[in-house]
């Protein structure tokens, strides 16, 4: 129902849309590039806008009345059905979400353990790695480093659902499954680093991470070690 144009660029800051469908706070639009909340990434932010009246968007969902629409949490009075709108992301807020999520990418590279827990803000990223090994936080924050200097590309494609079953490897996560059923699946490439199914919004370059810090190494139980990152 919502054509998701984050999915192809992240960079994509604006689009002109129209309300296909009203629901309770919010409305689903026929095209976005606002992120909904899922893969353990937050949700999008910003404005609506139609004429001189703006409305905040202060959360982006997927609808659960709708199926693949794109819900779009609004404070006050809601546009009508079939206006016409644009939407505006709050770009500082995207931006933190690209960086700390592509470093997401890198610390899966650094610390090749499955994940099972994963939460990317504009504050911090965490992940949760199913492993009982210690991890040593200056080695994770050097090769962080390292991998941000090193200045890699960063890409995404589209691989069908038959490549991802004859490459199970790829699937990092044991939380969050790749969606099924739409006959492909988006991959995300760190070129010469990383390669796995991810749906969230990414950097074009691990330069533009920027500086990293490991705020935290937990033990969350016998068998998961968290690792928090936040921006230098």
């Amino acid at each position: 129902m919502t054509d998701e144009l984050f999915r192809d660029d992240a960079n994509l800051l604006h689009c002109e849309a129209t309300v296909v469908a009203l629901e309770e706070g919010g409305v689903v639009l026929d095209r976005t590039v606002a992120y909904p909340l899922g893969g353990g990434q937050a949700g999008d932010t910003g404005w609506l806008r139609q004429g001189e009246r703006r409305w905040r968007l202060t959360d982006t969902r997927k609808s659960k009345v709708h199926p693949g629409g794109v819900l779009h949490l609004l404070e006050g009075e809601l546009p009508a059905l079939g206006a016409a709108v644009s939407v505006e992301v709050d770009a500082a807020r995207r931006q933190a979400h690209r960086r700390f999520h592509t470093a997401t990418h890198l610390l899966c590279a650094l610390l090749p353990y499955p994940v099972d827990g994963c939460s990317i803000t504009d504050t911090y990223a965490r992940l949760d790695f199913h492993t009982d090994e210690p991890f040593d936080k200056a080695a994770i924050e050097a090769g962080l480093a390292r991998l941000v200097a090193e200045a890699h590309p960063v890409r995404h494609r589209w691989i069908d659902e038959a490549e991802l079953d004859a490459n199970p490897g790829l699937v990092r996560s044991m939380s969050v499954q790749p969606p099924r059923g739409l006959g492909r699946v988006r991959v995300l490439e760190v070129e010469g680093v990383d390669l796995q199914p991810c749906g969230g919004t990414h950097v074009d370059n691990t330069a533009d991470i920027g500086g990293l810090v490991v705020a935290k190494i937990e033990k969350k139980s016998a068998k998961t070690r968290r690792v928090v990152l936040q921006f230098a």
